[in-house]
């Protein structure tokens, strides 16, 4: 899987009939949108893993397109036989795979087979200084297909550093939605043919709120389209090809005595002839939306559009019982922002901060938050509210928690029951 949310930028716009309004609920629950050239697999993962994944953010104030993602993701390293692993993402209207096979292509080398599609997966959403224009967003359904050939480049070594090569090809088909507006021309259906080289020290698993992470990454990625030119209202345009630079550097620790636990990520890329389809979106707070999100806290998801960017991303948890089951989660962004032509807006500065209640506990994790977002442009000048949830079910982890053996007895199995929900 690419990522947690792994579709070229789905999205999902508010609307009223009631019918439609309760398919584009349906609908957001699959993805709340994707990052584009931030979509990228790290290597095989060797770690048996089911979960249920949830994600929502939801404005205080204006009217932006929802965002929120739902999705099972299965990890199985072992699959068929041992030098077999399968990885699997499915959403209501999104499946993202990808088969992987070790050391088919030497002692050190894997190769994975990718395939992912679905309604949806390649919508848009325009949103200009603080304004969602649903008159301006539309619809898009797509699929795709690729090979991606992972190299390890230090076996035996505790932290692994992997290279990984990466080909592509997407299909993308658009249509109107109930507010897009009649004179709108859409981008045309296209083909879009990837590549993507990378290397990566380290690694994140794709769990919420990770008790240990490091990883030093670059990225490259060319995008190459079948079709190009103008659409919208002749004042966009669609480029032929774009190229993408962006490294990461992230580190998660738990501090033995103290049980406080911090992430810290240092994001910065840029770009050659991006457009909207290929540019950086940042904003909103939903962790697994993809292998890099760029979150700001407080500002609608994907509101700001960048050339370039460098972000600096964090948060800090604090346990405040016994069992560390409740804690206080604080998290804080700030980038530097150079905007896609179009999407500009006064300042390059755009920063946000956040505090919720983070409830862990074996198989299951929960967060309720809040996040403001300093410099996000709203009707009333600067400044924007926002609420959120995250939640994760660990099934593997359940699964083990009701069948481990121990010794028999009623209490021994109505604790084992419970034990599913808690300590």
């Amino acid at each position: 899987m690419r990522s947690s949310g792994t579709c070229p930028h789905a999205g999902f716009r508010l609307t009223n009939s009631p019918v439609i309004r309760f398919q584009r609920w349906l609908l957001m629950l699959s993805v709340a949108g994707c990052l584009g050239p931030l979509n990228s697999i790290g290597q095989i993962d060797s770690t048996k893993r089911e979960l249920i994944q949830l994600g929502y953010n939801a404005a205080l104030e204006g009217h932006p397109p929802l965002s929120a993602y739902a999705f099972f993701y299965l990890n199985e390293p072992e699959f068929v036989n041992t030098n077999m692993a399968l990885r699997l993402a499915i959403a209501p209207t999104y499946l993202d795979s990808e088969l992987g096979f070790r050391h088919l292509l030497g002692p050190n080398t894997d190769l994975g087979i990718d395939l992912a599609g679905g309604g949806f997966a390649d919508s848009y959403d325009e949103i200009h200084q603080g304004t969602f224009l649903p008159a301006e967003s539309f619809d898009g359904h797509g699929g795709e297909f690729g090979l991606s050939v992972y190299h390890l480049f230090n076996p035996g070594q505790t932290i692994p550093l992997y290279g990984v090569l990466r080909g592509l090809g997407h299909y993308a088909t658009y249509s109107r939605n109930s507010d897009t507006a009649d004179n709108f021309e859409l981008p045309p259906d296209h083909e879009t043919y990837s590549v993507r080289a990378g290397v990566r020290w380290g690694g994140r698993a794709p769990t919420l709120f990770p008790a240990f992470s490091m990883e030093l990454s670059a990225w490259y990625e060319g995008r190459f389209r079948s079709t190009s030119g103008t659409y919208g209202y002749d004042d966009r345009t669609l480029e032929p090809q774009s190229h993408l630079f962006w490294a990461q550097a992230g580190l998660g620790y738990t501090l033995p005595k103290l049980k406080h636990s911090f992430h810290a990520d240092l994001t910065a890329g840029t770009s050659l002839d991006a457009d909207r389809f290929s540019a950086y979106r940042l904003g909103g707070l939903l962790p697994l939306v993809s292998e890099f999100p760029l979150s700001l806290p407080g500002y609608y998801y994907q509101e700001i559009s960048a050339k370039d960017f460098v972000l600096l991303s964090g948060n800090y948890i604090i346990p405040f019982d016994q069992k560390q089951h409740w804690n206080l989660d604080l998290s804080a962004a700030a980038a530097w922002v150079n905007y896609l032509p179009g999407l500009t807006q006064p300042g390059n500065w755009q920063s946000g901060v956040g505090a919720g209640l983070l409830y862990k506990a074996r198989s299951w994790r929960v967060a309720i938050g809040y996040g403001y977002g300093i410099n996000a442009i709203r009707s009333h000048g600067r400044g924007a509210d926002s609420v959120g949830v995250l939640m994760q079910f660990d099934l593997e982890e359940a699964k083990g928690n009701l069948f481990r053996p121990s010794e028999p007895g009623l209490w021994r199995g109505i604790e084992r029951i419970f034990g599913l929900f808690g300590d």
